[in-house]
């Protein structure tokens, strides 16, 4: 019985020996091949956002060593930048009107460079996030209608559809009826004065109800590929209501104070992206159904 003791505590010894000796080739395997570092690019909830997010993952991924975890359709404006405030996400793509006048709650500037300088301050001196150089586009709000409608009226500006408002029946997304840069300071510019108060609705819904003459001018976003494909006419902002919405990576502080190269790398994005581009790519998302990853692809290896 004594032999049998003395046998179990040698072989005990013999497997706590073995855990402790494989938890260290374990630890040197792991300090010899560390795990890469990851980053999170964030998005908004619609088609150009995923693909500028995109855009961001495939390059860090193709440039540094860094994995990034995309957290891509995380809401509107307010989610994005709550979230990379808390850290949630490193950094995502946002456009500098919105910035100014959604987050900072300024009224809206025509110079893009003011603009991009105000935004820049702020962002960096409040919430230690820095706007990296533009991409190259801006994205701004557009009113649009059906293209037989602008002939037979001869119309091209919100100016001179101003006169037929009365006429229409208008449907507006949710935060274009809300925003500082929005439907009512549009309206008290224009004088716009329509049939009815606008519905709110979806801008996936509003080109359906477009093209089904169930409502006469709705609003979309300049670079949306499907304008061209469904007929419709961007109304020229002849007063210069909007402010320039120009594209520009933002990342969190902390982000960059960890891998200072990061910069470089997105900044090698800047000036890159033309407003046909983007909405090549949207268009070929929206409508062809291609994959992001692969459209995103196919445009980055464009460049080089």
């Amino acid at each position: 019985l004594t032999q049998q003791k003395t046998s179990n505590r040698k072989l005990s010894f013999v497997g706590v020996l073995a855990l402790l000796l494989a938890g260290l080739l374990l630890t040197i395997a792991l300090l010899q091949n560390p795990q890469p570092a990851k980053i999170t690019i964030g998005s908004k909830n619609y088609t150009e956002q995923i693909i500028l997010g995109e855009i961001l993952a495939q390059q860090i991924e193709s440039q540094t060593d860094l994995k990034v975890n995309r957290s891509f359709n995380l809401g509107g404006t307010f989610i994005c930048h709550e979230a990379i405030k808390a850290g949630q996400i490193d950094g995502y793509v946002e456009y500098t009107g919105t910035a100014l006048t959604a987050i900072l709650q300024q009224p809206p500037i025509t110079d893009p460079q003011e603009v991009y300088q105000q935004v820049q301050q702020v962002y960096n001196d409040k919430f230690q996030l820095e706007l990296m150089e533009p991409l190259g586009f801006e994205n701004t709000y557009a009113l649009i209608i059906r293209r037989e409608d602008a002939e037979n009226l001869q119309i091209t500006t919100l100016s001179e559809a101003a006169k037929y408002a009365p006429q229409w029946q208008p449907a507006f997304g949710y935060e274009f009826l809300e925003r500082e840069d929005g439907y009512r300071g549009l309206a008290k510019t224009y004088g716009l004065k329509f049939k009815n108060i606008p519905q709110e609705m979806d801008l996936g819904l509003m080109y359906k109800a477009l093209t089904q003459k169930k409502i006469d001018i709705g609003n979309a976003t300049s670079t949306d590929g499907l304008i061209p494909v469904l007929d419709l006419v961007v109304l020229e902002d002849d007063k210069k209501y909007f402010p320039p919405y120009e594209a520009v990576p933002v990342f969190n502080q902390k982000t960059l104070d960890k891998y200072p190269y990061l910069k470089d790398t997105i900044n090698q994005l800047a000036g890159s992206i033309s407003a046909a581009e983007m909405q090549q790519m949207n268009y070929e998302v929206d409508k062809q159904s291609r994959p992001v990853e692969q459209v995103v692809q196919t445009f980055l290896s464009s460049q080089k």
